[in-house]
């Protein structure tokens, strides 16, 4: 991977304010609101914007890394990278708790969302990197635990044109309590192949 440069946490701004923050010296606790979440309309007919997303300029050309731990014990308990262009044009990636399953896979959202997914019930406990290419037709997610092989999760068409930003999110949909650690938000240059 390209080399990296770290973004500092208070270069961000917050998309929903979370629960709770607790700055450490090499990480940054997050606790989710309970009834957080990201979700428009397909399949359960509802609008969720209560994400707690910490975004920052995301360019066509540059990529951005969030590394993370989390429980991964309530249902839907999720976290990860968001990539917002506005309320109706964004996509999350990352790890969701669901169904006693640990899932990974992205939410791609144009108007209405939708919903890949794949278990990593082996990714319990470590540390989870998901990686956001941004190319000038679209957002190629990869993401990894600890220091495993990348994995391919999405490619996902994304305009060019707009200007979006991203950076670490969190959610907490069915219980209050979620404490994210993120450990790691990098930005880089953007991926050039898928393989």
């Amino acid at each position: 991977m390209p080399e990296s440069d770290i973004i500092p946490w208070s270069d961000g701004s917050w998309t929903h304010a979370p629960a709770h923050l607790a700055p450490g010296d090499d990480h940054l606790d997050v606790t989710a609101a309970e009834g957080s979440d990201a979700w428009r309309h397909t399949a359960y007919g509802f609008v969720h914007d209560t994400e707690h997303a910490l975004l920052a300029p995301l360019a066509v050309g540059e990529a951005m890394d969030v590394s993370f731990r989390a429980p991964w014990d309530g249902q839907f308990d999720q976290a990860g990278v968001f990539v917002r262009i506005d309320d109706e044009h964004w996509i999350k990636a990352g790890v969701e708790y669901a169904d006693d399953h640990l899932g990974l896979g992205a939410v791609v959202t144009d108007i209405r969302s939708d919903w890949s997914v794949g278990h990593v019930d082996d990714w319990h406990g470590s540390e989870i990197t998901v990686r956001v290419s941004r190319w000038p037709d679209a957002v190629i997610v990869r993401a990894r635990a600890d220091d495993g092989e990348w994995r391919l999760v999405r490619v996902a068409p994304f305009d060019g044109e707009a200007t979006a930003s991203a950076g670490p999110f969190l959610a907490g949909p069915t219980r209050s309590g979620l404490v994210v650690r993120f450990t790691r938000w990098t930005r880089s240059a953007a991926d050039v192949a898928l393989h």
